[in-house]
């Protein structure tokens, strides 16, 4: 049995058992650890994880004829299979609350939205890697004053350490998609809080970022009464790929005393 790739659920898979063992490495596993691996596809990368005896692996597939396939070739992941959908799948307690790392070769198409929910539960998961579109890769591995500077690099950052380790080329996939590929490596950082409203900060750098070519002043002015000395601070003439995380976290207490 074959499983044929499916646009829609954006599935291309990898070929090169190389490349499947090195992201497999990009964990880094030095001891008995849990790990989700996302969209297993034909197992490519599946096949190198159980091959770890310190990995105790579980998978989670939304492809119905993938999880068919998955039963039949490798009977070490019985019972460990999740038909279901990552994004809506409750992970708080996937491992009897311990945490585990998530590694996949994630769809284009949702890979954003995977990181997103790997952040909502950060706690939990000390690592992520993958192999994901480079244009993605690139944004969230992106410092301050560079074009793919943005939402993605600021949210993650704030928690996370980012590694961009190595490009994929298109032609070790089926199909091959339009665009190059890159693996990258999340580990969490020492931060437990940040120092200011999360909440808050989360819209105050969407928002600076939704006019991203704007000074500050421009993008924040809905966040702040109108005679805000703040939209005069030098601060309020940068642009939002000018500033750090701990920048923001600043951004964001001042605007909170803003509001008050």
């Amino acid at each position: 049995m074959i499983v044929t790739p499916k646009k829609f659920l954006g599935q291309h898979f990898l070929k090169d058992l190389n490349i499947a063992q090195n992201i497999a490495d990009s964990l880094a596993v030095t001891g008995p650890t849990n790990v989700l691996e996302v969209g297993p596809g034909m197992g490519v990368l599946t096949q190198f994880l159980l091959k770890n005896p310190q990995i105790n692996l579980k998978v989670v597939e939304l492809d119905r004829e993938s999880v068919v396939y998955l039963n039949e070739n490798f009977p070490d992941l019985k019972g460990r299979i999740l038909a279901e959908d990552f994004l809506k799948l409750d992970i708080s307690n996937l491992f009897g609350g311990e945490s585990f790392c998530v590694i996949g070769n994630y769809p284009y198409n949702i890979s954003s939205q995977i990181f997103f929910k790997v952040l909502e539960h950060r706690d939990l998961v000390p690592v992520c890697s993958g192999m994901i579109q480079k244009e993605v890769a690139e944004r969230i591995a992106a410092k301050p004053n560079s074009k793919a500077y943005g939402i993605l690099s600021v949210l993650l950052q704030a928690f996370y350490d980012i590694e961009y380790l190595f490009t994929v080329h298109e032609h070790v996939f089926d199909p091959p998609p339009k665009v190059k590929s890159a693996v990258i490596r999340m580990r969490r950082n020492g931060v437990q809080r940040l120092d200011c409203d999360e909440s808050l900060f989360i819209k105050v750098v969407k928002t600076s970022f939704n006019q991203r070519r704007k000074m500050l002043r421009n993008s924040i002015a809905p966040l702040v009464p109108k005679d805000s000395s703040l939209l005069q601070d030098p601060i309020a003439t940068k642009r939002p790929e000018q500033l750090s995380v701990q920048e923001f976290v600043s951004l964001t207490n001042r605007i909170e005393n803003e509001m008050k």
